[in-house]
């Protein structure tokens, strides 16, 4: 792989600008459709402390309830073609991104991150967008989420997880190699979300990250903090977050307010190729950029 691009302090507030056109661009699109969004993680801990981006950070993150997720890339299509600057992007019979997310993509900038290089998407700048589910009150039955969600992500991204060794990344290795071929994978991750998602909200108390990662996934909310919705802002716009958005970042971070080690405030993407001068393209040849680079 070539070599990663580093971001001086200049370019990485250049990044942030940029990403706040998609970020106010989707909030709006959500307010006009009657879905919700919240802020999370870093993005509204710079909201609350920095009011705007984190000065190391390079990207903000948004979540939805599970109902409003899957509203949402039909109301896109209804309402953007194919040629629009943001575009929508999820993983589905006509589509491989790698991610088990969605994400919004200004396509009027060119980013490749570098664990997407192969993967022939438009290459822009990125907005994740994750679901926020239900997790049963049922240890068993919340074991059982673990495992479809395990399965979900392996055999929607196809790779192993990464700093999953021993049995883990064994039985995944194993799992890709005997279920081979594009519709078989699809149709087992389309049944394991099917299992993981199923939960009611009126019937459990936690909500849950499944689609944001292992460590994620684990963490349990009480269902109160997301009931109703607060506002903060965010390099001067206000930003819809969690009604309980204290106890959520408190349960997270800790002291979300106090800084973390010097060492640790560095952007935490690994960026293969970045141009904002230019809108993407799609990636159909790795020569383009590295020559470009």
């Amino acid at each position: 792989m070539s070599e990663l691009v580093k971001l001086t302090p200049e370019k990485l507030r250049e990044l942030q600008l940029k990403q706040l056109d998609m970020l106010v661009y989707f909030r709006d699109f959500c307010k006009k459709n009657n879905l919700k969004v919240y802020l999370i993680g870093g993005g509204l801990i710079g909201a609350l402390r920095n009011g705007g981006f984190v000065p190391w950070d390079d990207d903000a993150d948004v979540i939805m309830p599970r109902s409003d997720y899957e509203k949402l890339p039909k109301l896109w299509k209804e309402q953007h073609n194919e040629n629009s600057r943001f575009r929508l992007l999820r993983t589905d019979e006509n589509i491989f991104t790698g991610n088990i997310f969605t994400t919004i993509t200004d396509t009027n900038y060119t980013m490749v991150k570098a664990n997407q290089i192969d993967i022939d998407i438009p290459h822009g700048l990125v907005l994740d967008v994750f679901p926020l589910d239900v997790c049963p009150d049922s240890r068993f039955a919340r074991k059982m989420q673990y495992v479809w969600t395990m399965l979900y992500s392996l055999f929607l991204a196809q790779i192993v997880p990464e700093n999953h060794g021993g049995i883990i990344g064994f039985g995944s290795r194993v799992l890709l190699g005997i279920f081979r071929g594009d519709k078989l994978r699809r149709k087992i991750w389309q049944f394991c979300e099917k299992k993981m998602m199923q939960y009611n909200l009126d019937e459990n108390k936690c909500v849950t990250e499944l689609c944001s990662g292992p460590h994620w996934m684990k963490v349990e909310y009480p269902k109160h903090i997301y009931e109703g919705v607060d506002y903060v802002t965010f390099e001067g716009y206000e930003m819809p977050c969690m009604a309980g958005y204290d106890e959520y970042l408190t349960m997270v971070f800790g002291d979300y307010m106090k800084l973390p080690p010097e060492k640790d405030r560095v952007p935490h993407h690994d960026i293969a190729y970045l141009d904002l001068n230019s809108p993407c393209i799609n990636y159909d040849s790795k020569q383009k950029y590295k020559k470009r680079k």
